[in-house]
């Protein structure tokens, strides 16, 4: 590549051109720092004079001290650019002032030193500290305790550890944390030494979970536990302490090995467990505030520290309470009865339902056994129905106390739901809470005169009230039905019992078999006109009932176990 040289002009001096070489010579480079005196100054900034071809503008806001800055005051500049497009020179005093304070801190201090500082402002993770130059500080080298807002240490002045020294990128980590610790450090063996378990000591909360509080003893933190701050129920410590709040607290164990310390509350004061049982004896009326609901019961306090249970048992005489909230809520304020005291496992079970008299005593005296009541059908089971007497107290009525003779399966072939009904008290159970009625003692048992009434080998008139596979029941009056054997329908054999007889229908038929024991009568429509005649087992029924080869015997009792078997017989599928 040829090189093109300008011929210098004819009246150009060789003094002149031998001046330019010099000043060409001892030109700075980029990035040099040179000291140069300032040539002039007005409102925008100055012109430094180096000793080069012009002089260099340095702008206001370049310029530290503006005001102190006079004509004739040498400065130090870093060169950026010696000759730009417009062959002006481009200088700066604050970098000049950064190289300068960067290589005092390079040649004055190394990682793992200290050196002063000021927090200047906020950055994104962390702070920047004006130390001569901007040094990083890592959020997580701030301080020991947790950081709630960084603006809090801005304007903060004073020492810091050199964590980190990058020449290459030129930037500085800092660390105030490490500082702190060994401070702490020292603070907390001396600490260690001074404490004593059952000391009163003054300390500052610093950090709240869920399990308790940390507490600055001034050299080394405690713990608080949650179990150690009341005596009475806690949810979470922020019920008791908030941050930063000053406390006094006792020094429950102190660990110089592993450098702990546990702190109590509760401590300081009597545990009111200790007279428990002189306070609340047996049988006292007490009033509390309900603090806690599970579905088993609800925990009622009584003061502070003293808390007792009221099962969903104790909560009602007359209602069945499955979950206690269906009661009780959080907040009530209510009475109640110490049932007992267990001091040594502190518990105190009292009772609702003992603050109001026993409404099942007041039914005892007021229904002795064997009075009239009636009352509306309330619900019903498998096994009964269950009347409303008064209020919210029921009495049932087994489906064995429904009729004399009949036998009832479930309570809905007799009674409906809502339907008054009158019955006897049979029995009233205080201790278990149950009445016990009946429908049938509301008459006489007519089985006690059946024999008086029905003969052997009578005739007797009567309405096919149930139709089953294997004969016809027979109301005769009413609450004493008999059966017909479907063996004893007819002279002719018999397939179907509906082809003889049907529901509703008014028969005759003979008397063949009473057995008083198990409330059956055994009746026959064969020879009803005819003269009658009496069989074997008519004439010895103890022999007979015995007999495996009495036909008629054996089917009734089969009839009849059938019929139990089957629901009083059933009526006939309709085929």
């Amino acid at each position: 590549m040829s090189r093109f040289v300008e011929l210098p002009d004819e009246n150009v001096t060789m003094d002149a051109l031998m001046g330019a070489e010099e000043q060409k010579a001892r030109a700075p480079k980029d990035g040099e720092i040179v000291t140069g005196r300032v040539a002039n100054k007005n409102e925008k900034g100055i012109y430094l004079d180096i000793g080069y071809k012009a002089e260099a503008f340095i702008p206001r806001d370049d310029i530290p001290n503006w005001d102190d800055v006079k004509v004739g005051d040498n400065l130090d500049a870093q060169v950026e650019i010696l000759e730009n497009d417009d062959n002006s020179m481009t200088v700066s005093v604050q970098k000049a002032n950064m190289q300068k304070a960067w290589e005092a801190i390079v040649n004055n201090h190394e990682e793992g030193g200290t050196i002063h500082g000021v927090v200047r402002s906020c950055v994104k993770g962390g702070l920047i500290v004006d130390v001569g130059v901007e040094a990083f500080l890592p959020g997580s080298q701030i301080d020991i305790a947790p950081i709630r807002n960084l603006n809090d240490y801005v304007g903060l002045e004073e020492d810091f550890k050199i964590l980190k020294i990058n020449v290459e990128r030129r930037n500085i980590v800092l660390s105030r944390r490490e500082i702190l610790e060994a401070n702490r450090e020292v603070q907390r063996g001396k600490l260690l030494e001074d404490l004593q378990p059952g000391q009163i000591r003054r300390g500052k909360v610093k950090n709240i979970t869920d399990f308790g509080a940390f507490i600055d003893l001034d050299g080394m933190d405690g713990l608080l536990h949650i179990t150690d701050m009341s005596w009475g129920r806690i949810t979470h410590p922020s019920e008791v302490v908030k941050q930063d709040q000053e406390i006094d607290v006792m020094v429950l164990d102190v660990d110089k090995t592993r450098q702990r310390v546990s702190l109590g509350i509760k401590q300081m004061y009597g545990n009111p467990w200790d007279t428990v049982d002189v306070k609340y004896p047996k049988g006292t009326r007490v009033k509390g505030k309900v603090v806690n609901v599970m579905p088993y019961g609800a925990f009622v306090e009584l003061e502070d520290g003293i808390e007792g249970l009221i099962h969903v048992s104790e909560m009602s005489w007359t209602k069945k309470v499955n979950r206690a909230g269906d009661v009780l809520k959080e907040g009530d304020e209510v009475e109640a009865i110490v049932l007992e005291v267990n001091k040594a496992s502190r518990k105190i079970s009292l009772g609702l339902r003992q603050t109001q008299a026993n409404p099942w005593e007041v039914i005892k005296e007021k229904y002795p056994k064997g009075t009239r009541i009636k009352g509306k059908v309330r619900n019903m089971t498998g096994y009964g129905a269950f009347v409303q007497i008064q209020d919210d107290i029921d009495g049932m009525i087994h489906v064995s106390d429904m009729s004399w003779n009949r036998k009832i399966n479930h309570p809905s072939e007799v009674l409906q739901k809502g339907q008054e009904v009158e019955a006897v008290i049979v029995d009233v159970d205080t201790v278990n809470q149950r009445i016990s009625l009946s429908m049938k003692m509301l008459s006489d048992d007519p089985w006690n005169s059946i024999q008086d009434k029905y003969k052997v080998g009578a005739v007797v008139e009567g309405k096919v009230m149930k139709l089953a596979s294997f004969g016809a029941f027979v109301e005769l009056e009413e609450g004493v039905d008999g059966l017909i054997h479907i063996s004893e329908l007819s002279d002719e054999h018999v397939n179907k019992v509906k082809d003889c007889v049907q529901i509703g229908d008014m028969v005759k038929c003979r008397v063949k078999n009473i057995n008083t024991d198990e409330r059956r009568i055994g009746l026959s429509m064969r020879d009803v006109d005819g003269p009658y005649q009496p069989e074997a087992e008519e004439q010895a029924p103890q022999q007979a009932a015995s007999s495996t080869g009495n036909a008629f015997s054996s089917a009734l009792d089969e009839a009849f176990s059938k019929a139990e078997s089957e629901g009083n017989g059933g009526e006939e599928e309709q085929k």
